[in-house]
């Protein structure tokens, strides 16, 4: 199994819950955990890892906040199993919020500064309903400081295309326990694709 592990906003290939993956699946053998940097503008991100997905076998995805909207469009596209940590749901919106018609161009990094453009095709590429749901788990905190579980929690359970969904009381966007739920996302993740 090819595991493709998609950060958040503001976040590397080298996250703390990307590694926590990597570790864990070193010592376990069969899979291999891909850790790419996605920062950069969404409609590269995306042909990025489309391009990782077509050229890997038994590809499966585990997205954290900006990485879980990417993982949703990706699986709508693929039909790969995903697994989803405190989601994004509506990228465009939130950064709009969070940094304001004034601070937007926002450096990212060195090699990309989200603009106007880059927030439309966040926009453009939302699917409006979640695709392939029975192969998405999607792990909610309420205590989550960025983002509002309760839009996760109706997105994924709608009754015509409903998710997996784990929501617990406290926690934050972080999710710091998150290694402790490894086990439980991968044999997910190993039963959707077999």
């Amino acid at each position: 199994m090819n595991i493709i592990y998609l950060h958040g906003f503001q976040s590397s290939a080298l996250s703390i819950k990307g590694q926590q993956i990597k570790d864990y699946c070193q010592q376990q053998g069969n899979l291999q955990v891909h850790l790419p940097d996605l920062n950069m503008p969404p409609a590269q991100t995306i042909a990025h890892v489309a391009a990782m997905i077509e050229s890997l076998d038994r590809v499966v995805l585990v997205g954290s906040s900006l990485g879980g909207f990417y993982a949703t469009q990706l699986v709508a596209k693929y039909g790969v199993p995903a697994v989803l940590i405190n989601p994004a749901m509506r990228p465009w919106q939130l950064f709009r919020d969070l940094f304001g018609v004034e601070q937007i161009p926002y450096v990212v990094s060195e090699k990309w500064t989200l603009d106007h453009t880059h927030l439309d095709q966040l926009e453009q590429m939302a699917v409006p309903f979640v695709q392939d749901a029975d192969k998405i788990l999607v792990l909610l905190q309420q205590g989550d400081e960025v983002l509002d579980y309760r839009e996760a929690q109706r997105y994924y359970s709608n009754a015509s295309h409903q998710s997996m969904l784990i929501t617990e009381a406290n926690g934050n966007h972080a999710m710091e326990n998150f290694a402790d739920k490894i086990p439980m996302a991968l044999q997910f993740l190993s039963d959707c694709i077999n």
